[in-house]
């Protein structure tokens, strides 16, 4: 039921009473209808009891999850809408939707298609285990689903994984962070040359959750970027312009690495002519020998970087170099 406010000082004209519970959930509201724009909405005290009726219509549907109520009318047009229950400078803001006026909170823009600088014959590497995986077809890119030892989303050179993309939805990245997990996970990227994680969404998205605290996700965010500073972690706003991040960032990592090309191909020189030989690169190196004969990661990286090999300063050491290094020690 949508009703005229009697409050006749109030900027928000209209009550709604949303069929939600015993008593309903009444608002004070902007509009009748989320038209153009999404509509403000605050919680009125009750419905009263001589209210003007601007209009009644059937509900086929009013559900709660989370921190949105969905509500379908029975009606041809305007009949889908959402309510969402967020909370602004400490105090409850609610905001009426549609899918129409959703999509127009989104940045207005379009990602280019214009392909990325250096881009010849690229091949991007998916996870196999990425489910709803980024397709590129607007990037004019190849895609191969295979193992990836870390990310989701990868590119080789010299046959080595040399940069990777970790994709969160906000509301994975949420759960990675307050689990623990988002630590193991930069751990394994920090391994590889380049690597970074992308988010679907905005980082102001952070501090409109509800059932989590947003500052306990804020410093869980700040301590993983300062722990693992070599892998970046980007919001990009939408899917869209996360997967445009995402082919232009794993381009310009193999271009860049490229331009150093003698280091790669030094190091496939020493796999290679060494004793110990490396089936897959982009698997990971499993120690065989005794726990005391392995060298410590400051040693590797000491010898890593006396040749001009890329390693990265923190994290494991990558197999490819691990097995170059027991391959240069005599006997």
């Amino acid at each position: 039921m949508i009703a005229r406010n009697p409050e006749a000082d109030s900027r928000l004209p209209y009550l709604i009473r949303v069929p939600l519970g015993p008593e309903g959930i009444v608002l004070k509201a902007r509009e009748t209808w989320p038209r153009t724009a999404k509509v403000y909405c605050h919680r009125a005290e009750g419905w009263p009891e001589d209210a003007e009726i601007l209009e009644r219509v059937g509900t086929r549907s009013c559900t709660r999850r989370g921190a949105a109520i969905d509500l379908v009318l029975d009606r041809g047009r305007e009949n889908r809408s959402q309510l969402v229950l967020t909370h602004a400078r400490g105090r409850e803001a609610i905001f009426w939707q549609t899918a129409r006026t959703a999509k127009q909170a989104r940045p207005a823009v379009r990602a280019p298609a214009a392909r990325a600088a250096g881009q010849a014959d690229v091949e991007i590497l998916v996870d196999v285990h990425e489910r709803y995986a980024w397709r590129f077809t607007e990037t004019q890119v190849g895609t191969v689903k295979r193992p990836l030892p870390a990310g989701d989303y990868a590119i080789e050179a010299n046959g080595m994984v040399v940069a990777a993309v970790e994709r969160k939805s906000l509301a994975d990245l949420v759960a990675t962070l307050t689990s623990g997990k988002m630590r193991y996970l930069l751990a394994e990227l920090s391994t590889l040359p380049r690597a970074a994680v992308v988010v679907e969404d905005r980082y102001s998205q952070l501090f409109g959750l509800t059932r989590v605290r947003p500052a306990v996700v804020a410093d869980a965010l700040a301590e993983c970027q300062a722990r693992f500073p070599t892998v970046p972690i980007v919001f990009a706003e939408t899917r869209s312009l996360a997967q445009q991040w995402a082919y232009r960032f794993l381009v310009a990592c193999r271009e860049e690495l490229d331009a150093d090309g003698a280091a790669l191909d030094r190091l496939d020189d020493l796999v290679a002519a060494g004793p110990l030989a490396v089936g897959v690169p982009t698997r990971r190196f499993v120690a065989t020998g005794p726990a005391d004969d392995a060298p410590s990661a400051a040693e590797v990286r000491a010898w890593a970087r006396g040749l001009g090999l890329p390693v990265a300063d923190r994290g494991r050491i990558r197999p490819e170099i691990l097995a170059a290094y027991l391959a240069a020690q005599p006997g």
